[in-house]
């Protein structure tokens, strides 16, 4: 613990006019700046961690000075976040990080559909990638195409950024109908209570996911 105070007291107090840590931290704000470096290979400027794919700034309004950290260093040392110049509470600073994360996982879903696209003619992966921009899901139908597509093309992608619709009944019987091997192809995009919808149904869980 002392190695870690230690590692913050030397990445922040330099950078500050404060000489003391509570003093540091009520000079800085998150700047709404992230950026998705697309695999975790980055490491906070803060505290040290590594294996950061997000990285958020936050800077300091006194000296001018900013760091990329995660957003855990941000919520852990009670950096402010605002809105319209007003600070947020920590429980609300929390929702518009995740909220940001979010945002990133879309554009990265989006990316790889787009990739998609591009390299195949073909009406279905054109129409999940519309989809997915208007609805931020896929059907299972669509879903079962783009990640056999995307893997056969090599193209690097999370599954478990990628949400699936599941609401309606003609989705439901759609999953139903489908070949348990396809359904194990966006396993991983699904959520707990969809994963248990889909052994409801018939399918069994893969054995590794």
């Amino acid at each position: 613990m002392q190695e870690f105070t230690h590692r913050v007291r030397e990445s922040i107090l330099p950078l500050s006019m404060a000489s003391t840590l509570p003093g540091a931290f009520r000079e800085w704000r998150f700047t709404e700046r992230t950026e998705d470096h697309g695999r975790p290979c980055e490491t906070c400027q803060l505290c040290g961690q590594e294996c950061l794919r997000y990285h958020f700034e936050i800077g300091n309004e006194l000296t001018d000075e900013t760091l990329w950290v995660g957003s855990h260093c941000i919520l852990k040392f009670d950096v402010a976040v605002l809105k319209d110049g007003m600070r947020l509470s920590l429980k609300d600073a929390k929702r518009r990080l995740i909220e940001l994360t979010n945002a990133m996982q879309l554009k990265s879903c989006i990316s790889a559909l787009e990739t998609l696209a591009a390299k195949e003619d073909n009406r279905i992966l054109d129409g999940a990638l519309d989809y997915y921009k208007r609805h931020s899901k896929l059907t299972p139908k669509y879903a079962n195409v783009v990640f056999w597509r995307l893997k056969t093309n090599g193209i690097d992608y999370q599954p478990s950024f990628f949400k699936i619709e599941l609401q309606r009944q003609q989705h439901i019987d759609d999953l139903e109908a489908m070949p348990t091997g396809r359904v194990h192809r966006f396993w991983s995009a699904l959520t707990a209570a969809q994963r248990r919808k889909a052994i409801e149904l018939g399918h069994a869980a893969p054995t590794e996911v």
